[in-house]
């Protein structure tokens, strides 16, 4: 899952969206230092992903990818569950996409003291730049994979990815929204984040229910 994902399955505090996303952030940090709401954040990033990863359906899609690009398939995977995530929120979420995605960088931006410096950074550029709404078009998508192709210090074949989601796009669109109420059911059941308002500015008023 990508970052959109993270934050969403996270509860709505500060501590919790550093923790589910500081996921992506380990290098040189040590997990046993981190105060337990950021841990326990950590620990649900950790879930969601072994979920995913994991899952039939997420595996049987990553084997469907030309040889040569497999080794991407779950990162593409990734960015396209935010793409499809942004497109379907209405039927996934109770809450205004527009209002949560703000909430997300309030939340992001009052918990840069809890993150590790590589992870500040980011984090400040994905506000700045608005990153969660830039996955709304699936040309969107195959800019932000090529992007992600050009960072990899090694001669890959990830460039142009998109190329093989664009056929499959509906297939893969109606297998994420059977797939992700899943993820959600999963989070929920694990209860690996029991909330509490953890001192960081936090204004729980944004819930993480699923619509219906």
């Amino acid at each position: 899952m990508n970052y959109l994902a993270h934050l969403s399955l996270a509860q709505p505090s500060v501590s919790s969206k550093v923790g589910n996303m500081l996921g992506d952030f380990m290098r040189g940090v040590d997990a046993d230092a981190l105060s337990m709401p950021v841990r326990q954040g950590l620990d649900n990033h950790r879930l969601v992903d072994r979920f995913t990863d994991s899952h039939d359906w997420v595996l049987m899609q990553r084997r469907q990818f030309s040889p040569a690009r497999r080794r991407f398939a779950g990162v593409a995977l990734d960015v396209l569950f935010d793409h499809f995530l942004w497109q379907h929120w209405s039927v996934l979420y109770s809450s205004s996409r527009e209002e949560s995605i703000q909430r997300h960088y309030q939340d992001l931006l009052a918990g840069k003291n809890l993150m590790p410096e590589m992870m500040q950074r980011r984090m400040q550029r994905m506000v700045e730049n608005d990153l969660l709404n830039r996955y709304g078009e699936l040309q969107q998508v195959g800019q932000a994979l090529d992007a992600i192709a050009g960072r990899i210090r090694f001669a890959n074949a990830f460039a142009g990815i998109v190329e093989e989601i664009i056929p499959r796009y509906d297939e893969l669109e109606q297998g994420f929204l059977e797939f992700y109420p899943e993820l959600t059911r999963a989070v929920d059941k694990a209860g690996l984040e029991p909330f509490k308002e953890d001192g960081c500015g936090v204004s729980p008023s944004v819930d993480r229910g699923l619509s219906g």
